[in-house]
């Protein structure tokens, strides 16, 4: 049995929040004051609670901008291996909390907050949410810039800075309602604007075969205005960069011809162009092929290479700049977040043919060697397909020059397997049924030296199944790269009391090697640690007991069963089948946290009318009473997810086996000390692995079982006549119990689960009941629900995203982590390149 931590070595910690000294405090009063006085030019007399948020935002960001410009000094002077995330979403959530965890700083701010006599948490909820992601996607890209940062990586993302992010979902009547999400309207205090760097994009046109190559002409030209917000790493003085894109109209855009009665006209015309970077897609898992969705996807790529490009050729004051492209692939690392960032391939082989002017093997080979591509779907209606029409009308060079690859690439398949021409159709880039495609992962595979899944079992489905002739041809292309979470939002930030219990017993270096959370194993049995984490996880269920009910004005009983299913709404994820069972019990409190669904998803749509339908039979009911609440939460997000996972007893992971590609939600329920309900799927399988299946509550299809009831033909009637509970609920559905007034209102969702369920919910859902049933006997055990929790954290070490970005760095981009910590603004700048040279040397 390993023994707690002594006061004494207590003591001699930092705190993982980071120490509170006089002078700290002092010097952070002072700076809020001066900037609530000179930047926001306000006193204490009229002053906001925003402009209290504001004026701390500058005040932690001060403490930002002397470590970012260091971070670039010292990537200047030690010139390592630049790895660039392209990721069209980034869904940031708010920024203030989370950069005074990393620079050591909450516990100071506290403080001065404190003896300012304001609120923290009032300031705090005052930030608006950078939603600039619909999900996982893009979540999953936010947690790895976190994570580059806290390796020491030289690593940018690159992305849109969309003025309208993921809409604000209501619910109204019992149907979702979308309004705009107006992040930007109050001003962003964490992104600086860089119109020194402002860059053409180019679109339409012709191409012009020229005595020296094929020329793009008579384009029209859109520029790309960036905006870098700073993304530090975890206590190393690294701030990295991610850099967003804006779209700008020229000032001559479409003044050229005009007459003067055209002028105003024309002024107008410039939002045109000004609409690329206007809004966020807001589908998850679903493509819809649309002009502004593929213009959207180039810009970010155009104006990113051209970046790239420049950096690779800037070198040290003094040594010539860089002239060969040879040394590219070992300076530049591109990592395509799956294949909206696509168009990145054929548009380096454009810069490299038609501007640097390499021939075409050569190009071929560097930017090959250069991208990697992460897959994140195996859902065909989710697979990105451009008709060839409106590339050729869009980017006509780009065009041709996926034609060039692909027939290169034909020649060799064709080599490889004569006569197969079966092969040939199903391995071209050009899809030929119907209308005719451009088959953008087949690019992307093509195009990539490493192409990954983001769980064990999403990859081996992508190498047998998805892209079979693919990974039989280029085997050792394909990898696995499990996805994880970072453990600075997702425990310290989110779950201080659960972080700092941690702390106490094992010590804090696992907020950096979150493999060290398996030293809890050894308080399994230890008494005290069990009533502890019980604790912790009782007042986090209190405090959102409260928010629920000040906000939604909703009560809920803070000692029964948080069952909770966060997902964004799709057939695939299953909250069909959730719904279904909420409506066949009555013994346990299930708050179901449901996202939005994507605005033109009709059956997203109708399965969140069905769950507000039934939560408004249950929760009026007088016989049920306390026993059971099912509350839908509307326009949950980030800041939403931090209050709900740490308070989560029960966490629902149901998605029918071989459809969710990893999951990341499952990974931050069970850090913060929920079990998880679930199908073998995504990452799922691999945290029964680590946590032992026994630990997790597993039901349903494997598989193996899926593609067995596929062959054999799934037939919903047949359990719909064999389970009576599932009877019962449906025809409850089906005669309008929960619809008095339209008892035909949910004729799409049954005659669906009936005659076309791809899911196969009813498959499943006497399982679910089965180990429902498990999960209510546990939960009246405290004590032994509570042993299972602390193995379920002990287990998490793997999900971290710093193991995940560790793999890509050394299996993919070719780069080392390091611990080496750049100097601090204080020190001289000679400490730079004395850290520089250290850095080259290892």
């Amino acid at each position: 049995m390993a023994t707690p931590l002594t006061d004494q070595e207590k003591r001699k910690q930092i705190s993982i929040r980071g120490i509170v000294g006089v002078e700290n405090v002092a010097e952070l009063k002072k700076g809020f004051n001066r900037h609530l006085h000179f930047t926001l030019v306000k006193d204490r007399n009229i002053a906001t609670p925003r402009d209290y948020y504001f004026a701390l935002a500058h005040t932690v960001r001060d403490h930002l901008v002397g470590r970012w410009i260091r971070t670039q000094q010292f990537y200047y002077e030690a010139d390592p291996k630049r790895v660039y995330y392209l990721s069209l979403e980034f869904y940031m959530g708010r920024t203030l909390q989370n950069t005074m965890i990393n620079l050591g700083l909450q516990n100071a701010c506290d403080e001065a907050i404190y003896q300012l006599g304001l609120d923290m948490e009032e300031l705090e909820d005052m930030e608006e949410d950078a939603g600039l992601g619909n999900g996982g996607l893009g979540r999953l890209a936010a947690c790895f810039l976190d994570s580059m940062a806290t390796l020491g990586l030289a690593a940018y993302g690159y992305g849109i800075r969309y003025e309208y992010g993921i809409f604000n979902q209501k619910i109204r009547d019992g149907w979702q309602v979308e309004e705009a999400d107006d992040w930007l309207r109050h001003g962003n205090p964490w992104e600086k604007a860089r119109p020194e760097y402002m860059l053409p994009v180019h679109f339409y046109g012709r191409v012009e075969e020229t005595k020296d190559g094929s020329k793009w002409v008579d384009t029209q030209v859109v520029l790309a205005m960036p905006y870098d917000t700073p993304i530090p790493g975890y206590m190393n003085n690294t701030v990295n960069t991610m850099r967003l894109w804006s779209a700008r109209a020229p000032n001559d855009f479409n003044l050229r011809d005009f007459n003067v009665g055209d002028y105003i006209q024309a002024v107008l015309d410039r939002n045109l162009a000004e609409n690329i970077s206007r809004v966020l897609y807001p589908n998850d898992n679903f493509f819809e092929g649309k002009e502004l969705r593929l213009k959207q996807e180039y810009f970010v790529v155009a104006a990113t290479l051209q970046d790239i490009i420049r950096r690779f050729k800037t070198t040290k004051k003094g040594s010539p700049g860089r002239t060969s492209f040879e040394s590219f692939p070992d300076k530049v690392a591109i990592q395509l977040n799956d294949t909206h960032p696509a168009m990145a391939i054929p548009e380096l082989m454009r810069i490299f043919v038609d501007i640097e002017k390499l021939d075409w093997d050569t190009a071929w080979d560097l930017t090959r060697r250069t991208f990697a591509y992460t897959n994140h779907t195996v859902l065909p209606e989710a697979l990105e397909r451009w008709p060839v029409e409106l590339m050729e009308k869009l980017l006509p060079r780009h065009l041709q020059i996926i034609y060039q690859i692909n027939q290169v690439h034909l020649n060799r398949i064709a080599a490889l397997f004569p006569k197969n021409i079966d092969k040939l159709r199903k391995m071209s880039l050009i899809e030929e049924d119907g209308c005719k495609r451009v088959n953008m992962a087949h690019l992307c595979i093509v195009g990539s030296h490493a192409v990954n899944g983001v769980a064990e079992i999403h990859s081996n489905i992508v190498k047998t199944e998805v892209f079979k002739d693919f990974s039989e041809l280029e085997p050792e292309k394909f990898q696995n790269k499990t996805n994880g979470i970072t453990p600075r939002r997702w425990l310290l930030l989110c779950n201080p009391g659960l972080a700092e219990l941690i702390a106490e017993v094992i010590g804090e270096d696992y907020v950096k090697d979150l493999s060290q959370l398996q030293k809890l194993n050894d308080f399994v049995d230890d008494a005290a640690f069990i009533r502890d984490v019980s604790r912790v996880k009782q007042d986090n269920k209190v405090k959102f007991a409260q928010y629920l009910e000040k906000e939604y004005r909703v009560k809920i009983n803070a000692s029964s069963m948080f069952d909770v299913h966060v997902k964004r709404i799709h057939e695939y994820k299953r909250q069909l089948l959730n719904c279904l069972h909420i409506i066949t019990m009555y013994n346990l409190v299930v708050v179901v946290v449901v996202p939005a669904a994507a605005p033109g998803y009709h059956m997203a749509k109708m399965i969140i009318k069905l769950i507000t339908s039934v939560a408004d039979v249950v929760n009026n009911d007088p016989v049920v009473g306390n026993k059971l609440k099912v509350i839908f939460l509307e326009n949950y997000r980030v800041s939403l997810a931090e209050k709900v996972i740490p308070a989560t007893d029960l966490s629902e992971q149901i998605s029918t086996a071989g459809t969710e590609a990893s999951g990341t939600g499952n990974m931050k329920f069970m850090l913060n000390g929920a079990l998880t309900i679930g199908t073998m799927d995504g990452a799922n399988v691999e945290m029964a692995e680590e946590a032992g299946e026994e630990n997790l509550f597993i039901f349903g299809m494997r598989v193996e079982d899926v593609a067995e009831l596929d062959k054999k033909g799934y037939d919903a009637m047949s359990y719909y006549k064999k389970i009576p509970e599932l009877k019962q609920v449906m025809d409850q559905i089906t005669s309008g119990f929960f619809s008095p007034k339209n008892p035909d209102l949910f004729k799409d969702l049954t005659n669906m689960l009936f005659k076309y369920d791809r899911f196969k919910v009813f498959a499943d859902f006497e399982e679910y009941m089965k180990c429902q049933e498990k999960v209510s006997k546990l939960y009246q055990n405290p004590k032994e629900w509570t042993k299972m929790v602390i193995k379920n954290i002990a287990a998490t070490g793997k999900f971290s995203s710093d193991r995940t970005i560790t793999e890509y760095a050394t299996e993919v981009w070719g780069v080392e982590p390091t611990d080496l910590k750049i100097p601090p603004p204080s020190e001289p700048r000679e400490a730079i390149e004395e850290t520089a040279r250290a850095l080259k040397k290892m």
